[in-house]
């Protein structure tokens, strides 16, 4: 797990995943349109930086097929081209994309922004952990390397309020929503989500570990929250 070429085609899949939550919000309210172009210059941006990763032959993978620096010149060149003048021309242009409709802290506008914050964080610690030991070898100061505890230690934690957003958001209106109209139907399903997984485990096995119980419990908690909007 955690292979370097695998983590360049993982990093794009994240922040697309946060461009199509964002171009819901932008088509549908005209909001966060900026934040949308800079995740779909990212998301390019990144698609040619796993591109430079599996041809250049920096990093040592079963999976990297091509060793040529003269290639991987090429590549970074074209990035760096591509980067600079598209962040360029979002950088001038960025004034005329400004929206005054902004919404309410608890709406579904708001969810859909965390989910992107959550997975865009997500992201950089996947490039921070890829990228790092390359550029200590690039400057000279010796060869590092960053393993599985590292990604598992920083990456999974973010998956819990990633989970919780996905949970809530989907249930939130549009603009505007309050607490005590999903009160009653949120605290439910936060006792089911608590209550399942915790009598499955019991029953399956004789040592509960805490870490399964909080996974079980938080996909649990998405799967009810899918569940109900479909028996609704």
């Amino acid at each position: 797990f955690w292979d370097p070429v695998e983590n360049a085609s993982f990093m794009p899949w994240l922040v697309g995943t946060a461009l199509l939550h964002s171009l819901i919000v932008s088509e549908k309210k005209q909001q966060f349109i900026a934040w949308t172009l800079l995740l779909a210059i990212t998301t390019f941006a990144l698609s040619l930086v796993g591109t430079f990763l599996v041809r250049s032959g920096v990093v040592t993978s079963v999976h990297a097929f091509a060793v040529d620096p003269a290639r991987g010149l090429y590549i970074l060149g074209y990035l760096g081209l591509v980067i600079g003048g598209s962040l360029g021309l979002f950088a001038l242009r960025a004034h005329t994309l400004q929206t005054q409709n902004y919404p309410a802290f608890y709406s579904r506008e708001i969810a859909l922004l965390l989910n992107n914050v959550v997975l865009t964080v997500m992201m950089l610690t996947v490039l921070m952990g890829t990228v790092y030991p390359i550029l200590i070898d690039a400057l000279g100061l010796g060869k590092i390397s960053v393993g599985v505890p590292y990604f598992n230690s920083v990456f999974v934690p973010l998956m819990l309020p990633l989970l919780v957003v996905m949970g809530l958001g989907i249930h939130l209106r549009w603009h505007q929503d309050c607490w005590r109209r999903m009160s009653r139907m949120l605290c439910s399903m936060m006792l089911l989500s608590i209550i399942l997984p915790t009598m499955v485990l019991g029953l399956v096995v004789n040592h509960i570990n805490y870490y399964t119980l909080l996974g079980l419990v938080l996909a649990t908690w998405v799967l009810m929250s899918n569940l109900w909007l479909v028996i609704k």
